[in-house]
């Protein structure tokens, strides 16, 4: 097997009850099948033995019902009987997360904690791949695609394996294929690769997930030789409605299209003077006939921005494309929004859209692949972040209208919203690259299930199950301090970017300074920041009060997100006393010295790890050390050049 098992790695236990060596199964089904199959190769893995599996009620051992009345879509009910345990699911896959539960309750010793209810909170949970046919993955940090190499499709026991740990954190969508889709990429939708797709369909249908796939909005141009993608030609839209129905012929549980449209140089209705409700609608009614949705990103934005133009904002531009569409798409049509309103740095507000769109399905965007946050090499655990763009208030409908109720569907009653992710495996052996950046797809399956859950918690939990309990206080103080030590050494108070273009791993404080995307630092002698205020770019007042006030104003604005909305001086004192360049010093040698910190308690950790995770994580460890002091060393001379502030404590900056 050249692959690690991950949290799915069942290890032998002791004292197991005998009632765990009986299964009695009395429904049936792909799914149930799939959580049957799933409990006897644990309990085989961890007992020695494989349980005896009965297909009738019985009184004794691990019991399977179906009931379709119990509360939640998908829910399960977990209880002790007197001689067993029962395991109920209000469907097929409510069996199967019951099933997941239950072992997980057995590994990390919290049977205790039984009767336990649950239901995924979330309707949609998705996971977004970018990978390409030629077996790459655009923004990859570990390794190459599982799914393809060299235009063929792959179908092995990894991608069975990646089937059962998605399901296993409640994942229901897959996008298999880049948003940027290519020439090659364009044909999935046709019988150059369509059964060979339905392979992928199938194999998750048995877990209870739905396939869809990122399409090209100019596929009848590329495919049928039109002369227009018009989204208002009858024969563009009779051209879609085809292909869906074919589509649906050879795979009937298709969930339907990913589209990134009129954004970085895709097709798009803007060609024809049409509006992304034009185009969006169009492909929707090709697949509504069979129940498909269509997902439509609204990363949009112009990439040819002159930095010359202080009033033109990209962070602006999302809400000011799709805000005034809000009500006009159809109700099949779900727009992807993306965390923030730039492109998942390590500190953005949250995006307006959330709190402007109130006739409209929407999904929350997050990034797993750690694009800026230290792409698996740096180790960030992103659900500290998470859990504070969930429970940011948008004042919608009012206080208490947060993103969470959004995506619940509980603001609005929508049942298409949710939460998808840009995914960040690949065909390396531990799948992520750094073992530790597991924990950013474990917990990120788990939050979108189980939103309550804390981020310390999810942590704890997947280091006992993936690293065991010897060492689960220890990696979850490295896990939940880590967003906070990357912020630190690389770029301060939300102004984001500063680094390599292209590749963005590394300092590069001026690389996009001038350039056309739009992601401005605006860095002179006296002081730096975007001024986003109603005397600057107004983005401000694309949110609902009181947040322009508070943003605006300069004294109220939460400190992390100054320099996103407000030009400061150097010598300006913050709420902490100190003058914003010192922050700067002071933040920057701080980092590094966390994360030498953090390399020290690894290092203490080498006696109850595998040698070879240890070697891997320590590996990592070494290079973003190199990473944090390149980052202290470049930001803390251009800023001490720029403004010619000495550190106060006097440590080395370089002249």
């Amino acid at each position: 097997m050249n692959f690690s098992k991950c949290w799915l790695d069942y290890q032998p236990i002791k004292n197991v009850e005998k009632a765990f060596s009986t299964l009695s199964v009395s429904c049936s089904g792909t799914v149930v099948e799939s959580a049957v199959q799933e409990y006897c190769l644990a309990m085989k893995a961890m007992t020695g033995s494989e349980p005896e599996v009965v297909r009738t009620e019985s009184e004794e051992g691990v019991s399977l019902y179906l009931d379709s009345s119990l509360s939640g879509k998908d829910g399960y009910e977990l209880r002790k009987k007197e001689k067993g345990y029962t395991v109920t699911g209000q469907s097929e896959s409510g069996v199967l997360y019951g099933v997941f539960e239950l072992l997980r309750l057995i590994r990390t010793e919290k049977l205790a904690d039984l009767p336990l209810t649950g239901a995924p909170e979330m309707p949609l949970r998705i996971m977004n791949h970018w990978d390409n046919m030629d077996g790459s993955i655009e923004r990859g940090y570990s390794g190459n695609s599982f799914f393809y190499k060299d235009y063929e499709i792959f179908y092995n026991e990894r991608t069975e394996q990646y089937a059962r740990m998605m399901a296993s954190i409640g994942i229901n969508a897959i996008v298999i294929n880049n948003v940027n889709v290519h020439e090659k990429e364009t044909y999935l939708i046709t019988d150059t690769y369509l059964q060979r797709v339905k392979k992928y369909s199938d194999l998750f249908c048995r877990y209870g997930i739905r396939l869809y796939t990122s399409v090209n909005f100019a596929a009848p141009m590329e495919l049928a030789d039109f002369d227009n993608c018009d989204p208002l030609n009858p024969q563009v839209a009779d051209w879609w409605k085809e292909a869906a129905k074919h589509i649906y012929e050879c795979i009937p549980e298709f969930g339907g299209f990913l589209v990134k449209a009129d954004s970085e140089g895709r097709p798009g209705p803007f060609t024809y003077d049409r509006t992304h409700a034009d185009g969006a609608n169009m492909l929707a009614r090709a697949v509504a006939p069979y129940g498909g949705i269509v997902i439509w990103r609204c990363f949009v934005y112009n990439c040819g921005q002159d930095w010359r133009d202080t009033k033109t904002d990209r962070a602006r531009a999302a809400y000011d494309n799709f805000i005034d569409l809000d009500g006009c798409f159809d109700d099949n049509v779900i727009l992807q929004i993306k965390n923030g309103p730039m492109d998942f740095q390590v500190r953005e507000p949250v995006s307006p859209l959330f709190g402007g769109l109130k006739k409209t399905n929407m999904i929350l965007e997050v990034q797993i692949a750690q694009e800026y946050t230290g792409q698996q090499i740096d180790l960030c655990y992103l659900l500290p972040m998470w859990r504070e763009i969930l429970d940011f208030d948008t004042y919608a409908e009012g206080e208490g209208s947060t993103v969470l109720k959004i995506v619940k569907g509980e603001l609005y009653g929508q049942n298409l919203c949710g939460m998808a992710a840009v995914i960040n495996t690949g065909d390396d052996y531990n799948w992520t690259g750094n073992d530790l950046a597991a924990a950013n797809t474990y917990g990120y399956g788990r939050l979108a299930m189980n939103p309550s859950q804390s981020p310390e918690s999810i942590a704890r939990e997947w280091t006992a199950l993936t690293l065991g309990a010897r060492v689960e206080e220890p990696v979850t103080d490295m896990l939940m301090k880590s967003w906070s030590t990357y912020e630190k050494y690389t770029s301060p108070l939300g102004i984001g970017w500063m680094v390599t273009p292209h590749y963005h791993y590394g300092p590069d404080v001026d690389g996009y300074e001038y350039d056309r995307w739009g992601t401005y630092h605006r860095a002179d002698r006296n002081g730096l920041g975007v001024d986003r205020t109603p005397a600057g770019t107004g983005y401000t007042s694309q949110y609902n009060e009181p947040w322009p006030g508070i943003y605006a104003d300069r004294e109220k604005c939460p400190e992390e997100l100054l320099l996103f909305f407000h030009y400061v001086r150097y010598d300006e004192k913050l709420k902490s006393g100190k003058t914003l360049i010192q922050h700067i010093y002071d933040t920057h040698f701080e980092g590094v010295e966390e994360v030498e910190a953090m390399i020290e308690a690894w290092r203490g950790l080498a006696p109850k790890l595998s040698a070879d995770v240890y070697e891997r994580v320590m590996e990592r460890m070494e290079r973003q050390l190199a990473n944090a002091i390149e980052w202290r060393d470049r930001i803390n001379t251009y800023f001490y050049r720029k403004s010619g502030a000495a550190d106060e404590k006097g440590r080395k900056i370089y002249e």
